[in-house]
């Protein structure tokens, strides 16, 4: 008989009991890093009044503001390899050329000047010499020069335009001669830095004299590695002379102060000496390249006379040797077929066999010797 067990009422799930609690949002308890600042191509800014330094900033637009509050007031500013953004608010503010600008950001420009209305736009060839490496490293440098404003854009190391504000600070009355001081100041330390060029060159060419003459092997290569380096040079400096020209005629169009005249002319003397030394540079590497090919073909000369003469002397040698081997071989032929001990072979029942063969080897060596040494090759 089935017995029926009273049925368990349900649990209800511990779920539908109890209340869910809002999930905790956890932050973050390290702060992500900010975004880092965008590169700022200024390198020096200021504002300067009757020769005086009056401010230094940071940035462009404080630059500008300050300008705009100091009526006579004149704005330097120095840049490093801007980027577009920075050269567009340049020519927004000074009205600069569109072309002008387009310049100073591919670079890669020869020296040359041009005016635009009232600005004026000089690219200029810096160089160093670097004595570690015994090479010339240039450098390009962009100048805006405008009525109350100086803007540089450098490409390169050099030239090191915080030695030229710092001298031209120094130098209250050649700053109040405004924009034009500075550009010349620039124009001069560019041109001086030529002075330890033309002496590395210089030294270097006394080198590779030293090097000609005593045979080294790689000298050809470092000839013409240095005379891409005077082509180099001479490209920086040549333009350079033709800019000072054009800036020497317009001085009297524009009323450039003679004073200014006067250190344009000593920087274009400068210019003239650096670019006769290095025609001279270029004259000595061409006679230094010929001698060096000379003494080149002169060695390959002396080397093959040798290995001729070796060669003589070895065929001499085996001159000798083919006829004594030649003499020697007749009679070792004659014994090698006596030396067969065949029954039937001629002369063996003979009593002079035997001496007749002797002589037979001796005569065929003699005619030998004697044929040998009539043609000389014993």
């Amino acid at each position: 008989m089935a017995t029926f067990l009273p049925s368990r009422p349900s649990r209800p799930l511990l779920g539908a009991l109890r209340p869910r609690r809002a999930v905790d949002v956890v932050p973050d308890v390290a702060p992500r890093p900010a975004a880092p600042a965008p590169r700022s191509a200024v390198v020096a800014a200021a504002i300067y009044d009757d020769g005086i330094r009056r401010a230094g900033y940071d940035n462009l637009a404080e630059t500008f503001s300050a300008l705009r509050s100091r009526p006579g007031g004149m704005a330097w500013i120095g840049l490093e390899r801007p980027d577009e953004s920075e050269l567009t608010s340049l020519a927004r503010e000074f009205d600069l050329h569109p072309l002008a600008i387009e310049d100073a950001i591919q670079a890669h420009q020869r020296p040359k000047i041009e005016r635009y209305g009232d600005t004026l736009f000089v690219v200029l060839r810096a160089a160093r010499y670097l004595d570690d490496a015994e090479e010339v490293e240039f450098g390009e440098l962009h100048v805006f020069v405008g009525p109350d404003f100086v803007v540089t854009v450098r490409h390169g190391a050099s030239p090191d335009l915080a030695a030229v504000r710092s001298r031209l600070e120094s130098d209250r009355e050649m700053l109040s001669r405004g924009p034009e001081a500075v550009l010349y100041a620039i124009l001069d330390s560019v041109v001086d830095g030529y002075a330890p060029v033309v002496a590395g060159l210089d030294h270097d060419i006394d080198e590779i004299e030293s090097d000609v003459w005593g045979g080294a092997p790689d000298v050809s290569r470092r000839i013409y590695e240095l005379s891409r380096e005077v082509i180099d040079f001479q490209r920086a400096v040549r333009p350079e002379q033709g800019l000072c020209a054009s800036l020497a005629k317009g001085a009297d169009k524009y009323g450039v102060d003679p004073e200014l005249q006067a250190y344009l002319r000593d920087v274009a003397d400068h210019l003239t000496e650096a670019a006769d030394r290095i025609e001279v540079f270029r004259a000595a590497l061409r006679d230094i390249l010929t001698v060096a090919a000379t003494l080149v073909a002169q060695r390959q000369n002396e080397e093959m006379k040798h290995l001729s003469e070796v060669s003589i002397r070895q065929g001499e040698e085996v001159k000798k040797i083919s006829g004594w081997a030649a003499i020697l071989f007749a009679p070792t032929l004659v014994g090698t077929v006596y030396g067969m001990n065949f029954d039937v072979m001629p002369e063996l029942d003979w009593a002079y066999g035997y001496p007749a063969a002797l002589v037979a080897m001796l005569a065929v060596s003699v005619g030998l010797f004697g044929v040998f040494r009539w043609k000389r090759w014993i």
